[in-house]
Formats: C-alpha cells, sequence, structure tokens
C-alpha cells in the first residue's frame, strides 16, 4: 500500500525521481524510485531526518503550531518533505525545473492516506 501511495505521488509530478515514507529515526518504511533514475533515496532521508527533527523541535520552541512542510532545494535535486505524524514523514526528490508545486500538493493531499495505513 505505501508503495504504491509513493508511486502515485512521484508519477503524478513532472520531474519526480523518488518518494520515501520513513520515520524521523531514519529507518525507511517503504520507497519508490523510478526506473530511470539511480538516486539512493534512502540515504537522502537518513541524512535529512536529522534535520527535520530539528526543525519540528525549533517549531515547537517557538509556539508557532505544528511543522507541517519542509523544502530544500539544493543544484541538482529538490527535495519536498511533508511531516505526517510525530514518527513518519513523506519526501519528495525532483530534478531541477520540476513541478515543485504539484509535488507539495500530492504530498499534502496523498499523506492522510500514509498516516491511516500507519495507525
Amino acid at each position: 500500500m505505501f508503495k504504491q501511495v509513493l508511486k502515485e505521488v512521484v508519477d503524478g509530478t513532472e520531474g519526480g525521481v523518488a518518494g520515501l515514507l520513513m520515520g524521523y529515526d531514519g529507518i525507511a518504511v517503504d520507497q519508490y524510485v523510478r526506473s530511470d533514475s539511480s538516486i539512493d533515496v534512502q540515504t537522502v532521508g537518513m541524512e535529512y531526518s536529522v534535520i527535520l527533527s530539528g526543525v519540528r523541535k525549533a517549531v515547537e520552541m517557538l509556539e508557532v503550531g505544528a511543522a507541517l512542510e519542509v523544502s530544500i532545494k539544493a543544484e541538482q535535486l529538490t527535495t519536498v518533505v511533508r511531516y505526517l505524524t510525530d514518527e513518519y514523514f513523506i519526501a519528495m526528490t525532483l530534478v531541477p525545473g520540476a513541478n515543485v508545486g504539484k509535488a507539495r500538493y500530492m504530498l499534502r493531499t496523498r499523506g492522510g492516506r500514509l498516516v491511516e495505513e500507519l495507525s
């Protein structure tokens, strides 16, 4: 079920390369990588999980509500992350020039299905 949602999110977004459902502990629940890509999405997620935990704690300390989303744009890769629960997040990596707005939409609208399955 998780891979199906990740595939739908990635394939439904122009420029989408990979999707990942992961815990903040850096352990992947499931992943999907397009067949024409060689990205190691699990390593990307593990590295970002530490940063995402820090962002979540900073937002809590500032008392501005829960963290919902983070985007990290590098020269060769953009990663959009949607916080799902206190334990899990979903991330999608995209190539430069990809439709980041569509990625954000797909993560927001499909994330609820993942939360239901994680419960």
